[in-house]
């Protein structure tokens, strides 16, 4: 596999919170019934980890599943192994109607670090941030701003943040604007 190209070279911003571009992300889509046991059982093998439940998360080291819709998991990897993974749940999901699709090429994946993470992502998206609504191990796919987009959080202080590739730059200038020091609103503790 050739090496990554990242959309914005390893962009970072430092402000309320620290923002960074991330490398090598594999993400492959998975569509399909998301209670059928041949699939839930295809991604166990492959990946190592369960299918979580609705907008919750499943992350296993490297590896992980998110929560994307009734009939869709978008599942993490390294990205040198992506392929290669994608390819293998493939051949398990042969017999069952799903389709498998690696991603990571057409992704950015921006990660989030600071104790202000939450009211910067509130100021762009229509989600509860308050630390009781949105906790680690949940997922949304949501809009920021005027963008497609999808968030985690890791813990307290840590999100990752997925969006188109061809519309990294303006999540990046938007991300830089909302944790910029002078728009904190201080709506959450900090």
């Amino acid at each position: 596999m050739s090496d990554v190209q990242l959309p914005l070279g390893g962009a970072s911003f430092d402000g309320l919170v620290k923002i960074e571009e991330l490398a090598g992300q594999g993400m492959i889509t998975l569509r399909g019934d998301l209670t059928d046991k041949s699939i839930v059982k295809a991604v166990k093998d492959v990946f190592g980890v369960t299918l979580p439940g609705v907008r919750q998360t499943a992350l296993d080291g490297a590896n992980g599943a998110l929560w994307m819709s009734p009939d869709e998991a978008l599942l993490l990897c390294p990205y040198a192994d992506a392929q290669a993974m994608a390819d293998a749940l493939t051949d398990k999901l042969s017999s069952a109607h799903a389709l498998v699709v690696n991603v990571s090429d057409a992704r950015a994946v921006f990660q989030l670090k600071g104790s202000m993470l939450r009211e910067m992502i509130a100021k762009l998206a229509p989600v509860d941030m308050a630390p009781d609504a949105f906790t680690p191990g949940m997922v949304r796919r949501t809009r920021m701003a005027q963008v497609a987009a999808a968030f985690w959080m890791d813990d307290a202080t840590t999100a990752r943040i997925v969006c188109f590739r061809s519309v990294a730059g303006y999540m990046f200038g938007i991300l830089s604007t909302s944790a910029d020091e002078a728009s904190a609103v201080n709506h959450f503790t900090r």
